[in-house]
């Protein structure tokens, strides 16, 4: 069942506490269902490139899938900060890293191996929250609305990412309110469903 909807802050700080909350054998299996799921999807054998995110603070860990995407020969890349967007940077298990102004980390790795967003192929998106009609709520930051918003675009005649969105089931809420540039996601996958938000369907 969805969580119920609060006020936006109350509700980054309701699940983010919750994620926060869960022990590590909660985490790992929740990483690893997903990760299968990912790779049951339809076009898992033909995307070229994924990028996928360092968990910070109970996300939902993608690296169980990232070692799938490895072991498939498939390029993975991590997101960097470039001001105030993202850009992306190629990711081995032994690529160094540093820690961005966020104490995140990030590929050490020039910013000529960077790439841009339009050239990925699955994005994997860390969220607090999504509802039903795949409006995400992310911790406030805006970097993925910002470094995505070419997709809002109706002229727009380039690559178009599939903004897969990762989380816990309990993170997917009744009903968010969604901004002119809130950028929405394709597809949401948690351990207990998949939901494909152009046909409107989870399951």
């Amino acid at each position: 069942m969805p969580t119920p909807v609060l006020p936006q802050d109350l509700l980054r700080q309701s699940l983010r506490a919750r994620r926060r909350a869960l022990s590590a054998a909660e985490r790992q299996e929740a990483a690893l269902t997903v990760a299968q799921q990912l790779v049951d999807e339809p076009d898992f054998a033909s995307v070229a490139t994924i990028a996928g995110y360092w968990a910070c603070q109970g996300e939902l860990d993608p690296a169980p899938l990232l070692e799938r995407a490895w072991s498939a020969g498939k390029p993975v890349y991590l997101p960097v900060l470039a001001g105030d967007v993202l850009q992306f940077a190629p990711y081995q298990c032994d690529t160094p890293l540093r820690r961005n102004r966020f104490n995140i980390p990030e590929p050490e790795v020039s910013p000529t191996e960077w790439r841009q967003p339009s050239d990925m192929g699955w994005v994997l998106t860390p969220l607090v929250a999504f509802d039903a009609a795949g409006t995400r709520l992310g911790i406030g930051g805006g970097f993925y609305d910002r470094s995505f918003a070419f997709l809002l675009d109706p002229s727009w005649q380039g690559r178009r990412p599939r903004l897969l969105g990762l989380a816990y089931a309990f993170q997917q809420v009744d009903a968010l309110i969604r901004q002119p540039w809130d950028v929405p996601l394709d597809v949401a996958i948690t351990e207990r469903n998949r939901c494909v938000f152009a046909s409107n369907g989870c399951k």
